[in-house]
């Protein structure tokens, strides 16, 4: 399953560079993510609980930083095992384009492979799961580096949110995707494409 999709941010290119590699704000950005710390040099332990369809997995694994290229780009490639539910690996390569003093836009485009019990799921359901943490992850994001600039602009995460609309978010397949109706407006908006 191959996704591809991008955001703009409501923060300058170095500073979306540093968020992306903070791992605070992964943490609290990363749906169901317990625990996220650097075991070494661009390579972190991550440990994190999904559900997928009606299955519950806990994946303990590591995510890599490969093909560096300092504020504008890297590859992040995923390897977790889920014990008896099966494994997932994948990789995302992200690029980050300036788009004015304060904007950056964020793109990336991602594959995943399970196996095991994951894999007997089926595409449609597992797709949709995957499709759901992405659309999660870059919700949370957005108001993690959202509240950052407001809060060294001298505002609240709120004004700086309600300064940006949000998009028709759409899944891969072009149908559009239920999300949280959070009581605030979104920090971002996002295209996506299919593959």
């Amino acid at each position: 399953m191959e996704l591809t999709e991008s955001y703009t941010l409501p923060v300058s290119q170095q500073r979306a560079w540093e968020a992306l590699n903070d791992t605070t704000i992964l943490r609290a950005s990363i749906p169901g993510c317990d625990r996220i710390e650097v075991e070494q040099e661009n390579v972190f332990a991550l440990s994190m609980s999904v559900t997928v369809g009606p299955v519950k997995v806990h994946f303990k694994g590591r995510l890599r930083l490969t093909d560096i290229d300092a504020p504008r780009s890297y590859t992040i490639v995923f390897e977790g095992q889920g014990g008896t539910a099966g494994f997932g690996s994948g990789a995302a390569h992200i690029t980050l384009e300036s788009v004015g003093d304060d904007t950056t836009k964020l793109s990336y485009t991602a594959s995943a492979h399970m196996g095991g019990k994951l894999a007997q799921i089926g595409s449609r359901i597992l797709g949709g799961a995957v499709r759901k943490i992405v659309g999660e992850f870059f919700r949370r994001f957005g108001e993690q580096v959202s509240g950052a600039a407001a809060g060294r602009a001298g505002g609240t995460a709120a004004d700086a949110a309600a300064q940006l609309h949000h998009s028709a978010n759409r899944s891969a397949d072009g149908g559009q995707m239920e999300e949280p109706q959070p009581e605030r407006k979104k920090s971002w908006t996002a295209s996506t494409s299919k593959s």
